[in-house]
């Protein structure tokens, strides 16, 4: 790749700028190939041969580290034969496009990068959207112009958490297919972000957790009626009318988190007050003191159906509360933890709510007074776990690939096993 076309890494603070331009059959697409992975392929003088030149781009993936080999060491390679025709004589070009989509189907992402190079007839086929419906590209260094380019082709599962994203480029306007995206803590400017979801309205389930926002990222956000997954944890840079709008055209979510977003007391209520009667989980931590006792009585009576609810670090609120979570009929985890004005012995009445499983109240409830409390409430398991996974795409370690439970068969290789 052209060092014209390197750029560094920015930082989380800064954002991700440069320009790349690229067309399907231009000269542009050894270099595009190079940047998401794939070695390049080039034929030589008498044009019937393909040999990979480099294994994969420093884009990417780091460097190995080169052996040192003895000068006497000597390594003969044979060059490898054209296959252009099986024994039977059959030529690859007989070949009917849909054979060859069913073998590109098993290839792995580097492969149907370079599988793109051949000739114009396999870029066109392996660029097919049946090939691109799930991808994932966690934590890579994506350059300006691959998310515009892959997105396209057809991609509905998207997996790019931990990645540093440079400008799209798209070259069409057209909305994308993409129905789940996690791009949580990635380095990405707001204007990319927002070219990005402007063009998404069929979105089920969304993870922005940690990145800057802005009104237009919500608005875009609205415009998905069918979203019944979102998770905006650490979120920063909207207001809270733009908070309104979303959830007042998001009607259809089921899970929510809002934690420890850059909210005031505006935004909670703005939050609180738009909730709909299909939210069952629920993630509303970290909000200490603009989470008060009236604001817990609304989303109660605007959720009656929920299920999982964490309100912890919300030092306003006391036991009054808990009459207000009697009365949700379907109230099986319930997270209260560092809320400091809840006196332990308090926490017995919870017990009062039949469908009651788990309960976090880390803070509140010392070692020592912890197994009093589990005697007193027998069929209800404390202190269980530290984290919820409320809206969350990923569970678990950082060797889960999954993404809401599903795993994506496009994905880069580990650098390691290159």
């Amino acid at each position: 790749m052209h060092r014209k076309h390197l750029q560094e890494i920015p930082s989380s603070s800064s954002n991700v700028s440069a320009s790349f331009s690229w067309d399907r059959d231009s000269s542009k697409t050894s270099e595009f190939v190079s940047g998401m992975g794939a070695s390049v392929l080039r034929m030589d003088k008498i044009g019937n041969e393909n040999t990979p030149q480099d294994v994969l781009s420093s884009s990417l993936c780091p460097p190995q580290k080169r052996q040192k080999v003895k000068e006497k060491d000597f390594l003969i390679v044979r060059r490898p034969r054209l296959f252009t025709e099986s024994e039977s004589g059959t030529s690859w070009g007989a070949l009917p496009d849909e054979l060859l989509l069913a073998i590109f189907s098993y290839l792995p992402l580097h492969d149907l990068l370079k599988t793109s190079l051949v000739c114009k007839r396999w870029h066109c086929l392996s660029f097919d959207d049946s090939l691109w419906q799930s991808l994932d590209l966690t934590g890579r260094n994506l350059l300006p112009g691959v998310i515009g380019q892959l997105l396209p082709a057809g991609v509905t599962i998207f997996r790019c958490p931990r990645s540093c994203i440079g400008n799209p480029l798209f070259k069409t306007s057209k909305p994308l297919r993409v129905q789940y995206m996690d791009l949580s803590n990635c380095t990405v400017s707001v204007a990319d972000l927002q070219s990005i979801l402007c063009l998404c309205d069929k979105l089920q389930n969304l993870s922005l957790e940690g990145l800057v926002l802005s009104d237009d990222i919500m608005e875009s956000i609205a415009q998905n009626p069918s979203l019944l997954r979102l998770n905006l944890s650490g979120c920063s840079g909207f207001s809270a009318e733009a908070l309104e709008l979303m959830l007042s055209y998001c009607s259809a979510l089921e899970e929510l988190n809002l934690s420890w977003c850059d909210f005031t007391a505006t935004h909670v209520k703005a939050a609180v007050n738009n909730l709909t009667s299909k939210v069952s989980q629920l993630n509303l931590s970290g909000y200490r003191q603009n989470l008060q006792m009236p604001d817990v009585k609304t989303l109660v009576e605007r959720c009656p159906r929920l299920v999982h609810l964490d309100l912890s670090d919300s030092v306003m609120l006391k036991s009054e509360c808990f009459q207000y979570f009697r009365q949700l009929p379907f109230l099986q985890h319930l997270c209260l933890s560092r809320c400091y004005q809840i006196s332990p012995a308090a926490l017995v009445e919870l017990g009062e709510i039949p469908t009651l499983k788990t309960l976090q109240v880390f803070g509140i409830v010392t070692d020592s007074s912890l197994q009093v409390l589990r005697e007193a409430l027998p069929e209800v398991k404390i202190n269980c776990s530290y984290f919820t996974s409320i809206a969350r795409p990923t569970i678990g370690s950082k060797k889960n690939h999954e993404i809401w439970g599903i795993k994506c068969r496009l994905m880069l290789r580990n650098p390691n096993n290159v």
